[in-house]
């Protein structure tokens, strides 16, 4: 063993080790897919407005 080695009383637990329920983990997903899909809907909707301004009021 190296001089600045010291022995280990316990095992490391990495930061990012938390149990995840992979069902609460694909749902999250989904509803920020789905958040994502409708600004991108929302900007094309009003992209197609602004180009189409010749219609009657």
């Amino acid at each position: 063993m190296k001089k600045d080695e010291a022995p280990r009383s316990r095992a490391l637990t990495a930061a990012n080790d938390n149990p995840l329920d992979p069902a609460a983990v694909e749902a999250a997903l989904t509803r920020v897919a789905e958040a994502i899909g409708r600004h991108i809907a929302r900007e094309h909707i009003r992209a197609r407005k602004a180009a189409n301004d010749n219609d009657p009021p």
